[in-house]
């Protein structure tokens, strides 16, 4: 497994230049898609989904054609407040809004929180998505080291607090996105008490919560939240699915603020979309998909992390996560993953290189993200193949090249 991360410890504006050009493959349907962290569309409820939206387009045509309030509708509402009883959370459901997916809850919270030219700290490596987001409310980045099982560094995390220039925090709380870390409910804890302790506020993302291996579900750090200073963002993409943009956010004591730039925006979230995903979480069936999707989605990961170490060198090292669906490799040091990317696209195969997740677009450049949401196939089997292969051929190069000086 990969050790502590290591990125720049001071505030930086963000570079995504790289990570735009790559991400423009991450969507081709003729690649095979190890990078883009995407559900598997064939494991997701969708011929549910729609009968259920075909029922409430007949019976309620009025309604779900209509504009509906900026917070979203009360149906929808209240699952989502007793779905976050799972996690811990005791969340009264007008105290929700609903969002165009999590990335918009992202905006609205980092909106509310922040001016242009602040800094936010966030863990490293960090999901390029709020990297965007950030960089388009012109918000610096401070970088924390992070650990691949047990989440970002706490003691960081205060000396970054103490100097006073941290004006929020933004953390995907339980399997993140691209380490797949999850803190224990210890540490979630005490991240609340430093909080506390400097005033701090947290935006906590936790799309991947449900998506846990064994046991029961993580808790998410707002569930230690005594002070409603954790504006918590989440969706129903990676699980549901990721066309309907359904999010939402439960903003604490930011809630009007967020609420009322929600109706400026966006104005609101579709009603038929709404109704369609209160209809599935009120009728049982959503726990019973939850189950299958975990256990695909267990399986598929021991797959691809067995297919690294069978193909890929000995050198690698690979993350080992308890849930969710991707993967974090780290070659050795001088290793170029963004030539690996474009070798591998030469084969029709797509992986996410490491400098995607750097807020400065110089740091992993040695690492890369792989899905394993994808099912599993020949085809998968020999793109592993090929990517050893490509992996191999290129450490052989760099060990023959330093042998030389």
């Amino acid at each position: 497994e990969p050790s502590l991360t290591t990125p720049p410890l001071q505030a930086q504006e963000i570079d995504l230049t790289l990570a735009f050009q790559v991400n423009s493959t991450l969507r081709d349907p003729d690649i095979i898609q190890l990078g883009a962290a995407f559900p598997a569309m064939e494991l997701l409820p969708l011929a549910q989904l729609n009968r259920l939206m075909g029922k409430i387009l007949r019976e309620n045509p009025g309604l779900a054609h209509s504009y509906g309030t900026p917070n979203g509708c009360e149906e929808l509402r209240s699952e989502l407040a007793r779905r976050m009883l799972d996690a811990g959370c005791s969340v009264p459901p007008d105290q929700i809004v609903v969002t165009n997916g999590a990335n918009e809850a992202i905006f609205l919270t980092l909106k509310a929180l922040t001016q242009p030219g602040d800094t936010v700290a966030v863990e490293s490596p960090t999901y390029f998505t709020m990297l965007e987001v950030m960089k388009a409310l012109h918000i610096k980045a401070l970088t924390l080291p992070t650990h691949p099982s047990e989440g970002i560094s706490l003691p960081h995390l205060e000396g970054a607090l103490q100097t006073g220039d941290v004006k929020a925090c933004l953390l995907v709380s339980n399997f993140s996105n691209p380490l797949g870390s999850c803190m224990d409910d210890w540490k979630k804890k005490r991240l609340m008490e430093l909080l506390n302790q400097y005033d701090v506020p947290l935006i906590e993302d936790d799309v991947y919560g449900e998506l846990y291996f064994e046991g029961t579900r993580p808790k998410a750090i707002k569930a230690f939240d005594t002070e409603n200073r954790v504006l918590y963002c989440s969706s129903v993409s990676k699980t549901l699915s990721p066309g309907m943009r359904t999010g939402w956010c439960a903003g604490g004591r930011y809630h009007p603020k967020i609420s009322k730039m929600k109706s400026v925006i966006s104005f609101a979230t579709s009603m038929a979309l709404q109704l369609t995903v209160a209809a599935f979480l009120s009728n049982g069936g959503y726990d019973r998909h939850l189950r299958q999707l975990r256990r695909a989605y267990q399986a598929q990961m021991s797959r691809m992390q067995q297919a690294i170490y069978d193909y890929f060198p000995a050198e690698t090292c690979v993350t080992r996560p308890r849930g969710a669906h991707v993967l974090w490799v780290e070659m050795p040091t001088g290793f170029d993953t963004l030539r690996l990317y474009r070798e591998a696209l030469e084969h029709r195969i797509d992986i996410a290189p490491g400098v995607m997740f750097s807020a400065s677009g110089k740091c992993y450049s040695n690492c890369f993200r792989l899905n394993t949401a994808i099912l599993w196939s020949d085809a998968v089997d020999q793109a592993m193949r090929t990517l050893g292969h490509l992996a191999k051929k290129q450490l052989a190069e760099l060990l023959l090249r330093d042998s030389h000086f």
